[in-house]
């Protein structure tokens, strides 16, 4: 498996304002996710623990599920979630808040959900490499290939992003898929008292959970036991308080992201001497975006939001 990633992010952003009809959706599958999070990357329970444990507990968001046929159902706020012995499962993820970013060549940058560690200049991951990098981001899209199914590489491709999959062959040493007989507790897990849940439901599918709404799921997932239902009340509590008292650049850079972004997909503002630009909403073929080497409002920007307030920095394409 090879890839062209540079000047893409097709994975790590929500592109659908850009091309609605190349991109994907995580709504195919038999069981809709209550959010509408584009490319939500699972986390497993000792990666949710190493980010609770590091104080980013604030980089967590869970997702639950609509109910596929012959699932387990449980209601609350009104709404049908799929369960397991009256528990309803959800995975845990990273946010996505907007940032100002121009992925897949395109001429300047938008307002796009991107995930909360993905650097807007460089189009590059903060965490890659890094002990907290997350396998589902380091062996994307391995399952894909695998399984013979649609990469966003591909749908990059078909856009006219240029050639992004060089190599469509999986790797050999391909961790186990999110969601399968091994998942439950590990990267699925089950909510061990769904009568907490009432309102936290509703503020999910509508977009504007609180920090303690996020961290009440963390903290289950971290007290899961991998292959089992149950859950060590003790730890559950312990990472749900840490997590809800996490105040890291993340959260703050989340906060500001959000205060200051558009509609979704709209150019970025970012100065009043700004010249109107052509419409771009078409894809630019082997474009790598906007030249990131001249510091200008964006690069500013982002210094100020997330570098300057404590994000690490990227490796660069090179390294």
């Amino acid at each position: 498996m090879e890839l062209r990633c540079e000047g893409c992010a097709g994975c790590c952003v929500d592109w659908r304002p850009l091309d609605p009809a190349a991109a994907g959706s995580d709504r195919t599958g038999p069981r809709p996710p209550l959010d509408d999070v584009y490319d939500l990357a699972p986390l497993t329970r000792d990666e949710v623990a190493r980010f609770v444990d590091d104080g980013l507990g604030d980089a967590l968001v869970p997702r639950l599920f609509e109910p596929a046929d012959r699932d387990e159902v449980v209601r609350i706020d009104g709404v049908d979630l799929a369960a397991v012995d009256d528990r309803p499962v959800f995975v845990v993820g990273l946010r996505k808040p907007p940032k100002p970013v121009a992925p897949i060549g395109t001429d300047e940058p938008r307002w796009l959900d991107a995930c909360v560690f993905l650097d807007p200049t460089t189009l590059q991951c903060r965490i890659h490499g890094a002990d907290r990098y997350p396998d589902t981001c380091s062996s994307y899209p391995g399952h894909n290939l695998e399984l013979g199914a649609e990469t966003e590489c591909e749908r990059v491709e078909a856009a006219g992003g240029g050639d992004r999959l060089l190599d469509d062959d999986p790797p050999a040493d391909l961790p186990a898929p999110a969601f399968g007989p091994q998942a439950l507790g590990a990267t699925v897990f089950a909510y061990p008292n769904p009568d907490d849940l009432d309102g936290v439901v509703a503020r999910l599918r509508d977009g504007v959970a609180t920090a303690d709404d996020r961290a009440r799921f963390a903290g289950a997932a971290v007290g899961s036991r991998p292959g089992s239902l149950s859950v060590a009340r003790d730890r559950m509590a312990e990472a749900r308080e840490r997590a809800r008292g996490a105040d890291s650049w993340v959260g703050a850079a989340v906060r500001e992201w959000t205060d200051r972004a558009g509609e979704d997909g709209d150019r970025v503002a970012l100065d009043a001497t700004a010249p109107d630009s052509h419409d771009s909403d078409a894809i630019a073929p082997d474009s790598h975006g906007p030249d990131t080497s001249t510091p200008d409002a964006r690069d500013r920007l982002v210094r100020e939001v997330e570098d300057d307030a404590g994000a690490p920095s990227t490796p660069g394409w090179g390294e």
